[in-house]
């Protein structure tokens, strides 16, 4: 599930949605001062193809990325993993997830996402329920792990030279001892 050209998405678990206006959010725990609708472009759908408060860690092959990284974090033939939690393992099965069209012309990028001040946006038509997490993963040719702890994993990641990304992680177990 990915925005076609000049299309944007935003997912929730809410299908009733019938207009985006701009709001407030904390990013990093820090909240913005500027009201945003948030979405995302087709390099970072996937990032998305998860409950909503579910933690996530993601990395992936970047131009930087030492082959050594990617074989050691990502393995062999593969270009990107994503990592969940044990204890969201059924919530990636059972979530009803929709994606909402958005038109792209107001959105502009910012961090990882596409962010638009537009007073009021509309989608071009009705949510769609987004298709099984895993069947996306796998015909995206996304590695998902299920870990015992993000963490461990989190902090390899981010000592590596691989492009990374961590959503909800506050939602995740606390670090192992």
């Amino acid at each position: 599930m990915r925005p076609a050209p000049g299309e944007v998405l935003h997912f929730s678990e809410d299908p009733g949605i019938t207009r985006f206006s701009p709001r407030v959010v904390a990013v990093r725990a820090t909240p913005l001062a500027t009201p945003y609708v948030w979405a995302v472009d087709a390099d970072r759908a996937p990032d998305y193809w998860f409950p909503r408060q579910c933690p996530r860690a993601l990395a992936w092959v970047g131009p930087a990325s030492t082959e050594n990284d990617r074989l050691r974090l990502i393995g062999p033939g593969e270009t990107r993993v994503h990592a969940i939690e044990y204890g969201w393992l059924e919530a990636m099965r059972t979530v009803e997830l929709y994606a909402y069209r958005l038109p792209a012309e107001t959105f502009t990028p910012y961090d990882a996402a596409v962010v638009s001040t537009a007073e009021e946006i509309l989608p071009l038509g009705p949510p769609e329920r987004v298709p099984d997490l895993f069947t996306l993963h796998a015909q995206a040719g996304i590695q998902l792990r299920v870990l015992p702890n993000l963490h461990p994993f989190w902090s390899a990641v981010t000592a590596s030279t691989l492009p990374h990304s961590a959503i909800r992680l506050r939602n995740a177990l606390p670090p192992p001892p």
